[in-house]
């Protein structure tokens, strides 16, 4: 190679490989202090379009998991109630048993039946004021045979979504949860006039409304087995669903995630030839210099 003056052709070389080593060091430190490989679009296309369809996987999945949790809270209240309906039923079904002897007065009977009445009261209370995050679960609101969601306030049976699509075999389903206010059991004042559980006033009243006190148990327990049902198959929804979860996010880590031994390996070999291009471009820089002595 000729000594020149005007094209330091070594120094251009150096300068060159001193770009890259320095453009890889930077590439290393982002992906070290990021913790991820995949930090901008150029790093790796492919690879960023198919980590960010697998985040919104990982999100729809979490707030799936979210909403399967929700519902078996849901169930859980309207169990509970349930619960309490079901003690109301049994006192009842006790109280008709006590006035259907003929051992009380039709005063004491009357007593009897004040506080029978009371307890059916206290099943549509209860059956009313039962909601969760304002919707009401007793009531008969749940109850329809078919659901609309097309209005601000969705109707008929509950919808449950955890899936990512919109497919009902693999993203929602939904919980229907029957009238259990006394009036729709059968029981108390409140029932249709042809009900038999409307009262205990009278022997003969008391003893008909043992068969409708015993419908009325049934009825309630076939509530509570679906919603038992129900809450079984969330649960194994959300375990499903948790481990989608976990394993779409292990498929993400090792799209974006860095593996920070190889990267901190790459690290230091680019800073050392990012240390070692500018010697070398310092020592390029001064070779023109060696053509002044020739000239002097």
């Amino acid at each position: 190679m000729s000594l020149v003056i005007n094209n330091n052709l070594m120094a251009m070389n150096a300068s060159r490989n001193l770009g890259e080593s320095f453009s890889a060091l930077e590439q290393s430190t982002r992906r070290l202090s990021s913790g991820l490989r995949i930090n901008q679009a150029s790093d790796d296309a492919a690879g960023l379009a198919i980590r960010e369809l697998m985040r919104a996987d990982i999100t729809s999945l979490n707030q799936g998991i979210r909403n399967a949790n929700d519902a078996i809270s849901l169930i859980q209240t309207a169990d509970g109630a349930l619960g309490v309906i079901d003690e109301k039923l049994i006192r009842m079904t006790e109280l008709a048993m006590q006035a259907s002897t003929g051992t009380y007065s039709s005063t004491q009977r009357l007593i009897i039946d004040s506080e029978f009445q009371a307890m059916a009261s206290e099943i549509t209370r209860i059956a009313n004021s039962t909601d969760f995050n304002g919707i009401h679960l007793l009531n008969g609101n749940l109850s329809g045979a078919s659901h609309s969601g097309s209005g601000l306030v969705s109707s008929g049976k509950l919808k449950v979504h955890f899936g990512a699509g919109n497919d009902s075999a693999e993203d929602y389903y939904y919980i229907q949860i029957n009238n259990s206010t006394a009036s729709a059991l059968g029981v108390g004042m409140s029932a249709a006039s042809s009900s038999a559980g409307r009262s205990i006033s009278t022997q003969a009243l008391a003893q008909n409304s043992l068969n409708v006190l015993q419908n009325a148990i049934v009825s309630k327990d076939k509530i509570r087995a679906n919603l038992g049902a129900t809450q079984n198959r969330l649960e194994n929804t959300v375990t499903v669903l948790e481990i989608q979860a976990e394993n779409v996010a292990a498929a993400e880590s090792r799209i974006s995630d860095v593996d920070v031994a190889t990267e901190m390996t790459n690290f230091v070999r680019n800073q050392i030839k990012t240390q070692a291009a500018v010697s070398m471009l310092s020592q390029a820089n001064s070779l023109p210099r060696m053509a002044l002595s020739l000239i002097g």
